[in-house]
């Protein structure tokens, strides 16, 4: 069982993978880990069953397994699984669905 398997996210959260930028810039330079931003990139790997209303009924979340998204720079909580690092967040923290 791989790790985002094993993460069950509650009410409208959702486990990211984030997407890893390239190594290089135009122009060959390397970038050091330390000088990187964080990926706002990722592509979603679980999600949790909606936010619950007012009234008791659950809302259907617009993500789903597989998206690819872009989030806020420092959204969410980052959180590592058999090795692999996730980061969980609410639906309302996510941008933009990247359609291809």
């Amino acid at each position: 069982m791989s790790g985002a398997k094993k993460i069950q996210p509650l009410a409208d959260r959702v486990v990211v993978k984030a997407l890893e930028e390239a190594e290089q810039m135009r122009g060959g330079l390397y970038i050091p880990d330390t000088a990187k931003e964080k990926p706002q990139e990722g592509e979603i790997v679980a999600v949790g069953p909606g936010k619950l209303s007012d009234e008791g009924n659950r809302i259907p979340m617009d993500v789903s397994e597989g998206n690819r998204v872009l989030y806020g720079k420092y959204s969410g909580t980052e959180v590592t699984v058999d090795g692999d690092q996730y980061l969980i967040l609410r639906e309302s923290d996510i941008l933009a669905i990247i359609n291809h």
